[in-house]
């Protein structure tokens, strides 16, 4: 007798040995992977997605937190992807309306005709040039083709410009040299490891057609299919599927590689960002993104995040064979660009909380500046090595397009199985964001219907975090004896075992980095780490050994990659 799978997440992967054959299988668990697997899930298309590690654990985990249009796409002269973008943010704004909220973004301004000899010659030959801002007067023209694209029948307000004195008054810590601001909207998003997460759910509740597993690593291919590797246990086998999708992102052509489909497709450039505790940066930044051009021609953000302030970001080479870190010379060009915005605030170390670096999946750009390396996406299409079938490659795409994209990659792989779409996406809530309270009146009902068991305060923090769908995970916390953690009762222990139960997680990191935002606001410590490990335990059946394994390794990787040292550091502030 087999032994039985020690917990949901090995369940997933023992079912794909189990079955080792689907119509498509899919390569990567970032977004646009998961949107592609939920959109032909809906289709009734048996699918399979894998990834070889966590989901959306690598490109799509670095993002902005912006759910934007790209008003600086319209100096690429990209005003298609420009369109898209506009409208797949005001959509996301109303069917995800637990994770993306509306985002007003100021534009500082310390010129009136800075870059407007250059940007005829950017437009038409991608080339960087000498680095300058753009001034009010090229800023202005670009905000009024984006209201052009984006005003979505009046609900996204009009661009607004001020001159200095208004500009002050309104953000009175802002660099007094500037000349104007220029305030437009665009929307955050406030947790995208969740919101991918939800887009998940949605495929797998459609059916037993729909399979995923997180810690499959795909390494080759034979007359059997691809083959997979458990990075848990390590063992393989082969998995066979008439299509096989790469959404694997930045590392696509490593992938093909291992499929023995060589390629050069990518050509993807490194982007960090930090995010600070600092309550004086906060509230300078009045609520709002401040978005603007360094001096290098580069585009950066400030702004506030639960609680935090998230700054980036940087647009590196990288070689993917490289591990991929936040470097100190980055932390020092943050530093260097706040106090041009912000140049009474002081910012150190002291107030870096949790640091991430990510790899944008761009094409290959050879000589092209990065700058203007194009944000739109492809889909390249190759036969299977070693049997029959089709091997299709995503180039590009980013967070805020990944329902079009997927509705687009998923079109062409029912092209290819010779299937109908039976339904369209567009306009279809996310999870958590179905009948999520858009009013007060609703609000306040939704409330009402929840807040009896676990009082409203926790009601709210719960509809915060997981939209509607936090509903059911409330009926799991009322069904057994609940408590707060003790070293963070933000969160309780049935919320903790309800993650790791539903949500394969399979390491501690899952679950601090993606599974809530502990993390991202700097709300660990060491004894919060063991005893978040103490209630994965039973879940996932761990025993001592690797409960201890497993809290030395978040350690470490913490330490390592995000630069949160949590040996000797006292107790963390609890998470909002």
């Amino acid at each position: 007798m087999s032994t039985p799978p020690s917990s949901p997440a090995d369940a997933a992967r023992s079912a794909l040995q189990e079955r080792p054959n689907a119509q498509v299988l899919i390569i990567g668990a970032g977004i646009n992977g998961i949107a592609t697997f939920r959109d032909l899930a809906l289709q009734g298309v048996d699918v399979t997605l894998v990834d070889r590690g966590d989901y959306v654990s690598g490109a799509s985990a670095a993002s902005s937190h912006m759910i934007h249009g790209g008003i600086r796409y319209l100096e690429n002269g990209e005003f298609r992807l420009v369109k898209e973008s506009v409208t797949e943010r005001n959509a996301l704004l109303k069917i995800a309306p637990h994770y993306v909220k509306p985002l007003k973004t100021t534009v500082p301004m310390f010129s009136a005709l800075s870059g407007v000899l250059a940007a005829p010659l950017r437009f038409l030959t991608h080339k960087q040039g000498k680095a300058q801002e753009r001034g009010a007067l090229l800023i202005k023209v670009g905000l009024v083709l984006y209201d052009s694209f984006s005003r979505d029948g009046g609900s996204v307000p009009r661009h607004e410009f001020h001159g200095r004195k208004k500009s002050l008054q309104r953000l009175p810590r802002l660099n007094p040299g500037l000349k104007y601001t220029a305030t437009y909207y665009d929307a955050s998003m406030h947790d995208p490891e969740r919101l991918a997460l939800d887009v998940l759910r949605d495929g797998l509740d459609t059916g037993a057609h729909a399979r995923s597993a997180n810690y499959i690593e795909a390494v080759g291919m034979d007359a059997d299919g691809v083959r997979l590797r458990n990075t848990v246990t390590g063992e393989e086998f082969s998995f066979a599927a008439d299509v096989v999708v790469n959404t694997s992102g930045p590392w696509t052509d490593l992938t093909n590689a291992a499929l023995g489909a060589a390629s050069s497709y990518m050509g993807g450039t490194k982007g960090s960002h930090i995010v600070l505790d600092h309550p004086e940066l906060l509230a300078a930044t009045g609520g709002g993104e401040i978005f603007f051009e360094n001096s290098d021609g580069r585009i950066v953000l400030i702004y506030p995040l639960a609680g935090r302030v998230l700054i980036g970001t940087t647009d590196l080479e990288h070689d993917m064979r490289e591990p991929i870190r936040t470097t100190e010379d980055e932390i020092d060009y943050f530093f260097d660009l706040v106090s041009h915005v912000f140049p009474d605030i002081t910012v150190d170390r002291s107030h870096i909380v949790f640091r991430f670096s990510g790899v944008r999946p761009l094409p290959r750009h050879d000589d092209e500046a990065p700058g203007f390396v194009s944000r739109d996406y492809r889909i390249e299409s190759s036969p299977l090595a070693d049997r029959p079938g089709t091997l299709l490659s995503l180039v590009g795409g980013k967070w805020t397009t990944f329902r079009a994209l997927a509705e687009h990659l998923s079109g062409d792989i029912l092209t290819l199985l010779g299937l109908p779409r039976r339904v369209s996406t567009e306009g279809l809530a996310i999870g958590g964001g179905k009948d999520f309270p858009s009013t007060e009146a609703a609000h306040t009902v939704w409330l009402a219907a929840h807040g009896d068991e676990v009082g409203r305060p926790r009601a709210q923090a719960l509809l915060t975090r997981y939209g509607t769908r936090a509903g059911a995970i409330i009926d799991f916390l009322t069904d057994a004896t609940d408590a707060p953690l003790v070293h963070n009762p933000l969160y309780t222990r049935r919320e903790i075992e309800y993650l790791a139960a539903e949500e394969q997680v399979t390491h501690l990191l899952d679950l601090l980095l993606r599974r809530t935002s502990l993390a991202f606001v700097g709300g660990l410590s060491l004894p919060l780490l063991e005893e978040l490990a103490g209630v994965l335990a039973p879940v996932l059946g761990w025993d001592a050994a690797q409960n201890a394994a497993e809290v030395t390794a978040a350690a470490q990787e913490l330490a390592e990659v995000h630069g949160v040292d949590l040996m000797g550091a006292p107790e963390a502030v609890p998470a909002p």
